[in-house]
Order: structure tokens, then C-alpha cells, then sequence
């Protein structure tokens, strides 16, 4: 297995730059015996009287601050992990080095250590209250679009903050149509995993067995809804199912809390039964399509991508989506 294996060609203008309006109205591909193009507003009528759909409850933290060097320089910070005037963070400047200094507005900053591609910057005040009064939300490095809202780079039941990135499978649903899902005796079992920056990193050895760390959590009472299913479980997002199997002993879903590093690629042996997969069209070489591509094979994925490409899909964060069926 290769790392060319999970590449794909995909002209620019394919990529997303904003959300479709209602969210609902984005295409929906469905990959089962036979591949179909649907609206995602149709995902119900693939969901029947006690199914499991599960859902991240995820929220992106406005951790990104845009800045400048004492020299004038621009600089922009993506942080990770907090520890009160202390963050460890990814910059965007002209050769970041330990000793620099920083300003945010009212806020001046220093590096204080580097760790490869990771920095550690001391701010002097409590970064939480900092990003709270000046931090804007964080959208993937091909989105070249400014927000028009927040609101857009959420899912609707986002409630639990902590994450860099979307869970963008999630993007899809609207209040309404989750209604309608629950009305149908379809139940909703709810997760967190919060997206670290380590998603939108490159992956440099396709064979190493861990990836980057993630923390995530799940209760008693949602592993209890997912272990006593009657019908299908339908997972929304790889981000739900990279929680799934790490919270999976002797193929059920124990309550668990901690941090993942499993890594899911063709070969893996999924210990969840999950019947179906909800998702979005990933970029080239990534771990999220070496996931997708675990669950239903590289090939048939990527024939799938190809057929999304001359039917003019949108890809990625906000581009159009896929209920693949195992």
C-alpha cells in the first residue's frame, strides 16, 4: 500500500468555497448496490423505525488569531492546547523562531519553545479570555472564502467546544430535518470528538500505526442506544467513527473518555458493526479517504469520486455529501 494509491486528480474549481443555503439542499450521493444522486434532505428516506444515527457533538473554538511581529510582519496563530497564558499552537509567519515577539491588538505575546511544527507561545494574559474576545474561527487552508457567519462552520447541534475543524459530514443537517429523522422512530445517539489540527496535516508515512491524538468521550446513555439497536446503525462523519472503535471492547460500545491515536486504513478490521456511513468527498492522500476507503474499498471509492467529479460534486469541508452503504 502506497500513498499514490489514495490519489485523485480534482480541478480547483471543484472545491467549496461556501456552504450550500438551506444546508439540506447539497447533493447526496448514495453508494449501495447501485449508485444514486439524490438531495441530502432524501438521507431520510434511507433511515427506518429504529435505526441509530450517530451524531459529533463537536464545536469549533474560535482558535485562530491574526497578528502581527514587533516588526511588523504578519502572523497568524491556530492554537491547540491551553494552559492559562501558555498555548502550544501552529503558526503562519516568515521564519517563527523562539524569541519573537508578538502583538494581537491589546495583547503582546512571546515564543517561548518549538517542538517540529508546533510552537509554544507565552501570552500576557489568560489565553482562553484572549480568543474569547478577539479569536475567529478557524476554516481549512483551501477555503480561501471569509464566513459570512459563524453559525456556517457548525453544525446545528454543535454543543461541546474544543475543536479546530468541523466535523463537516455534520454540515449537512438542518433542525428540521433531524426532527423529521426523530419523528420517523429513528434515534439519535450523540458522541464528542474534537478535530485537532493533525487533520489537515499530510500524511508522511502511510505505514506508521498511530496518528495524530484526538480526545473524545461518549456516555453510558448513548453507547446503551447504540449497543440495543433494533435496526442499522448510520454513523455521520469519520470523526464519529474514529470515536466508535476507539471506545469499542468486544464489539460494544463501552462509556469511555480519553484520547485516540488509532489510525483506520485499508487492511483495518472495523469492530463496530456500522451499517452505513454518512461523509463528505475528501482531499487526495488524506487519512480521512484512507478511512472512507477501509470501509468500502479504495477502488470503488475512488471510481465513486470520479463519477461525483463529472456530475459537478462539490468537495470537501463544504461540498456535497455521501451515505456509502457497507
Amino acid at each position: 500500500m502506497q500513498l499514490s494509491d489514495f490519489d485523485y486528480n480534482l480541478p480547483k474549481e471543484f472545491i467549496a468555497q461556501k456552504p450550500v443555503s438551506p444546508r439540506d439542499r447539497s447533493k447526496l450521493m448514495i453508494i449501495n448496490k447501485k449508485l444514486q444522486h439524490k438531495k441530502f434532505y432524501n438521507i431520510i428516506d434511507y433511515l427506518k423505525k429504529g435505526d441509530v444515527l450517530v451524531i459529533n457533538e463537536t464545536k469549533v473554538i474560535p482558535a485562530k488569531l491574526t497578528g502581527k511581529k514587533t516588526t511588523g510582519a504578519k502572523v497568524e496563530l491556530i492554537i491547540e492546547k491551553i494552559n492559562n497564558d501558555k498555548c502550544s499552537c501552529r503558526i503562519k509567519a516568515t521564519k517563527p523562531r523562539i524569541g519573537n515577539k508578538l502583538i494581537f491588538n491589546k495583547y503582546k505575546a512571546e515564543i517561548i519553545a518549538q517542538d517540529k511544527d508546533s510552537f509554544t507561545v507565552k501570552f500576557n494574559e489568560n489565553v482562553k479570555k484572549i480568543i474569547k474576545n478577539i479569536g475567529q474561527l478557524p476554516t481549512p487552508p483551501y477555503v480561501k472564502r471569509k464566513l459570512d457567519r459563524n453559525s456556517q462552520y457548525q453544525t446545528v447541534y454543535s454543543k461541546n467546544k474544543g475543536s479546530i475543524a468541523a466535523p463537516t459530514a455534520g454540515l449537512h443537517f438542518t433542525k428540521s430535518l433531524l426532527k423529521k429523522i426523530k419523528q420517523k422512530g429513528v434515534k439519535i445517539a450523540k458522541l464528542t470528538l474534537h478535530v485537532d489540527f493533525g487533520t489537515f496535516l499530510p500524511v508522511r508515512n502511510i505505514n506508521q500505526n498511530m496518528l495524530h491524538e484526538e480526545y473524545f468521550e461518549i456516555d453510558k446513555k448513548n453507547a446503551d442506544i447504540i449497543n440495543k439497536r433494533k435496526g442499522k446503525l448510520i454513523v455521520v462523519g469519520t470523526t464519529s467513527v474514529r470515536a466508535l472503535e476507539s471506545a469499542n471492547k468486544n464489539n460494544k460500545i463501552i462509556p469511555k473518555k480519553g484520547t485516540t491515536k488509532l489510525f483506520i486504513k485499508p487492511g483495518y478490521k472495523f469492530k463496530t458493526k456500522i451499517d452505513g456511513l454518512i461523509t463528505n468527498f475528501h482531499l487526495p492522500k488524506s487519512t480521512l479517504l484512507m478511512l472512507v476507503s477501509a470501509f468500502i474499498g479504495t477502488k470503488k471509492i475512488l471510481k465513486a469520486y470520479k463519477t461525483a467529479i463529472k456530475n459537478n460534486y462539490r468537495f470537501f469541508s463544504f461540498g456535497d455529501a455521501m451515505l456509502i452503504f457497507k
